[in-house]
């Protein structure tokens, strides 16, 4: 229990309604049927296998609710991420659309997505220049170029290294493989979100009933994408969703107070590097503001505390990774947020742990002990 992080804010989300219908608008940016299409050619890849889908008994106990379950992507392809889901199948999409001759992708990462983008390159026998901001850690700049990808260093912000790979992406004819979407640029984002539904479509394949989701912010792709499943395939008795943010890259918790697109506030210095974006993907907001029940602010204190306390009892869980878990918690040990959520003894929670140990030194550095120290 994350009683001590008395920083974290919580956020019910005034414009949702949850009697809303999926509609035609929705399912313009992502829909059932563009799941079961990722789904069909992702799980055709070489060394596919649905990731773990983990009970943590003794975290519901210290809870108070009946489950927690713990979507592991630390067990992802080679990537140890999530995101293999979503830059990897924008690429086979694009690559299907126009061929390879000649072609050569980019785009701006925290770390994961660029790898995702790097191996799909690879993968598809393209050219992949990935832009990385100056808080990157070598680590991970050097994960992406062990896949043969150019790796451009600019900008102090993940925000910067976006506008950066677009400029370049203009002037030298490449085609940007984005996680985030914005005016005038949609179609490979919604490749991207629509690879992410594939979580949900394997965790309910799994036996998964949540009746509380928390998951990770960001721009926002991965909450839409999973957001989206449930939304149209069962309406207003889908699962209540907590969108969790690092509180100094907070832009969709910012968005959802004004009620429209805002740019974080805070500094985007935090250690879940993943999440440390500052503007909203356009199309992911178009869903998030109005389908989302909550919006969550955390320390970064807790998602260490989180880190340490899955190694405990044998997960591995990346600094990103956990900050749907570290909410979770946080919001079961504040009967106020309880309340708001409607957390009681018989609420099943899922929780998407994104990433593993992808930088094993940040990894080491933060948790007191390496990934293979930890043993379940």
């Amino acid at each position: 229990m994350l009683t001590e992080f008395l920083t974290a804010r919580l956020l019910t989300n005034r414009f949702c309604d949850r009697s809303l219908a999926y509609g035609e608008a929705q399912r313009a940016i992502l829909s059932l049927a563009g799941a079961a299409q990722a789904n069909h050619v992702i799980s055709r890849w070489d060394g596919y296998a649905p990731t773990p889908l983990r009970s943590l008994p003794s975290v519901a106990v210290a809870c108070g609710v009946a489950e927690v379950l713990y979507k592991d992507e630390g067990h992802r392809f080679a990537l140890k991420s999530f995101k293999a889901l979503g830059g990897a199948y924008a690429v086979e999409r694009l690559v299907a659309q126009h061929g390879s001759d000649g072609l050569t992708v980019t785009c701006a990462t925290d770390g994961n997505h660029g790898r995702a983008v790097a191996w799909g390159a690879r993968r598809a026998g393209i050219r992949a220049v990935i832009y990385i901001h100056e808080g990157v850690s070598q680590g991970r700049a050097d994960a992406i170029a062990r896949f043969g990808a150019d790796v451009r260093r600019e900008g102090a912000h993940y925000d910067d290294s976006v506008r950066a790979s677009a400029a370049a992406a203009a002037a030298n004819g490449w085609s940007i493989i984005s996680d985030t979407s914005w005016p005038g640029y949609e179609e490979t984002p919604k490749a991207v979100m629509q690879g992410y539904a594939v979580l949900a479509m394997e965790v309910e394949a799994q036996g998964g009933r949540p009746t509380h989701v928390f998951v990770q912010g960001g721009v926002g792709g991965l909450a839409a994408g999973v957001l989206s499943y449930r939304w149209e395939k069962f309406g207003a008795a889908r699962p209540v969703m907590t969108v969790v943010e690092p509180d100094k890259a907070d832009c969709l918790y910012e968005s959802a107070m004004a009620g429209q697109l805002r740019t974080a506030t805070g500094n985007l210095n935090t250690v879940m590097a993943g999440l440390a974006c500052g503007e909203p993907s356009l199309l992911a907001w178009e869903l998030l503001g109005i389908g989302a029940d909550a919006f969550m602010s955390i320390p970064d204190e807790a998602a260490i505390a989180t880190m340490r306390d899955l190694a405990a009892i044998g997960v591995i869980g990346g600094e990103s990774g956990v900050a749907g878990l570290a909410g979770f918690r946080i919001a079961a040990a504040n009967p106020a947020m309880r309340g708001a959520l409607g957390l009681t003894a018989g609420s099943r929670v899922l929780v998407y742990g994104t990433e593993g140990a992808t930088d094993p030194a940040v990894y080491r550095a933060l948790v007191g002990k390496s990934p293979e120290d930890v043993t379940p």
